[in-house]
């Protein structure tokens, strides 16, 4: 059971096809291992086990990944009769369940995964831990005492213990790549569009938020795009298709790259500061690894991001989502959301949303697109940038908590630790986290590097290199 605990997907999925192991096999493997570990992190909040047993020993479609077992985030995409909660006490307290399979669970379906439960996520995926009211908190495999991250730190939590080899996650501001980052994972957010959120949304918030997944290895990174990417009847947009497979750019020769590297970002005060020196010291060694493979690697700025006015214009955004999301689901159940089942931080925030009007809205995204604009110009003479994926380590379970007199305060202690990741939701360019270095008490800290819009091809060329050049460890343990 370790040793199946230390695979990544596609070697375990290599191990149904050679017939050194059954699909049931895997998939009851990957239970006990959940059952083992999973109360002492809290990753998990619906087990899905009869189900998944039973689709184990059924006729599985003979995909790439058959018999391998997943996870699913318990917020955005829908899998039928299954519950869906997204944080809420509101949803949970009346028992929803999905009444569809969404587009991409019907695609990991097809390439043979098996889904095993679903995991813990903040009230509606909001802030960058996983501690909701409803569920309790997710620890760090790491370190117990801290946060995986959020909005995907069940996910994150899972994977880096073995639980399962991949687990689906969602980003609608850094919410893979965070957890990515505190976990010791992989974490690539895809340009927007690239994986559909239908058949119920066309997107999230002007296309903020994107789908993907958690992972031990970049081959498995490509191999997931693979199998969740491609436009879907309805999607109201999508980027250029790859010439090629993704999974076909692992170990393709990047060339010789140049990359623009910073570790500087905008504060909520409008000033600018320095990541946390393990953070710095993150991208210093990236750096060094770029520049001993060849690229031609210096520092630079990325001065569109820090206009005083960029963090206002997308907090409103922000809000306003907060907002719908709160009434979407008022809506969907037909009754209004009472305040005592939503939590303050949630409410607060709602509120402020409510208040935006539709005029701020709509210049918010003016703003931002051409702020995006000027952004894009920085990738003429850049093949790729590089930051810190968060300004500080994984920070203690509680920082994020809502003080009585002050309950917006954790929106901007979130953007305090993760101000390198929201832009790029808003510009729409893919950005991976990678789990290149350590603190001195062994927390993983990632470094994230955003491609040019569509490039994903790119980013998962280089990202092979160098986890190739500098293998990742995966040294949590259950």
């Amino acid at each position: 059971m370790d040793e199946l605990a230390r695979l990544d997907a596609t070697a375990q999925a290599a191990l149904v096809a050679s017939g050194d192991i059954s699909a049931a096999e895997l998939v009851e493997s990957a239970i006990r291992r959940i059952e083992r570990a999973n109360p002492d992190v809290n990753a998990v909040i619906h087990p899905l086990f009869d189900k998944a047993m039973d689709a184990a020993r059924g006729d599985l479609p003979d995909g790439p990944f058959r018999g391998v077992p997943i996870l699913i985030k318990d917020l955005g995409p829908l899998t039928a009769g299954d519950p869906l909660h997204g944080g809420m006490q509101f949803l949970k307290k009346r028992g929803f369940r999905a009444p569809l399979d969404s587009f991409l669970v019907k695609k990991l379906r097809r390439a043979g995964f098996v889904l095993c439960g679903k995991t813990n996520t903040p009230e509606l995926g909001i802030l960058p831990t996983t501690e909701p009211a409803a569920y309790g908190p997710t620890r760090n495999p790491h370190d117990r005492s801290r946060t995986p991250g959020g909005s995907s730190g069940g996910s994150a939590a899972a994977v880096a213990l073995g639980m399962v080899p991949v687990a689906h996650g969602n980003d609608g501001g850094g919410s893979l790549r965070i957890p990515a980052s505190c976990c010791g994972l992989v974490g690539l957010k895809p340009t927007r569009g690239r994986v559909s959120l239908g058949p119920t949304l066309g997107d999230v918030n002007g296309g903020l938020t994107v789908e993907h997944a958690l992972t031990r290895s970049v081959r498995d990174t490509a191999a997931l795009l693979d199998v969740m990417s491609g436009p879907m009847p309805g999607d109201p947009y999508y980027p250029p298709p790859p010439v090629r497979p993704f999974s076909d750019e692992v170990g393709a020769d990047p060339g010789v790259l140049r990359i623009g590297f910073t570790t500087e970002y905008l504060t909520a005060q409008g000033t600018v500061e320095r990541a946390h020196p393990d953070c710095v010291a993150a991208v210093e060694r990236a750096a060094s690894l770029l520049r001993d493979l060849g690229h031609r690697v210096e520092e630079g700025r990325l001065e569109p991001l820090l206009q005083p006015s960029y963090i206002p214009r997308f907090l409103s955004i922000w809000f306003a989502g907060v907002a719908a999301g709160i009434e979407g689901w008022g809506e969907a159940l037909g009754t209004a959301v009472p305040e005592d089942e939503v939590e303050p931080c949630t409410w607060a925030l709602g509120k402020l949303g409510g208040a935006v009007s539709s005029s701020t809205y709509l210049r918010a995204w003016a703003w931002l697109q051409l702020t995006n604009r000027q952004l894009a110009r920085l990738w003429k003479d850049r093949d790729l940038w590089l930051t810190p994926t968060t300004a500080e380590p994984a920070v203690p379970l509680g920082t994020f908590d809502a003080p009585p007199d002050n309950p917006v305060a954790p929106i901007y202690r979130a953007a305090a630790f993760a101000p390198f990741t929201p832009p790029f939701n808003a510009s729409g360019q893919p950005a991976i986290s990678l789990p290149l270095h350590r603190t001195a008490g062994g927390l993983p800290v990632g470094v994230q590097l955003v491609a040019d819009y569509a490039r994903e091809d790119l980013l998962i060329r280089i990202a092979a290199q160098l986890e190739e050049a500098s293998p990742f460890q995966h040294a949590a343990t259950m």
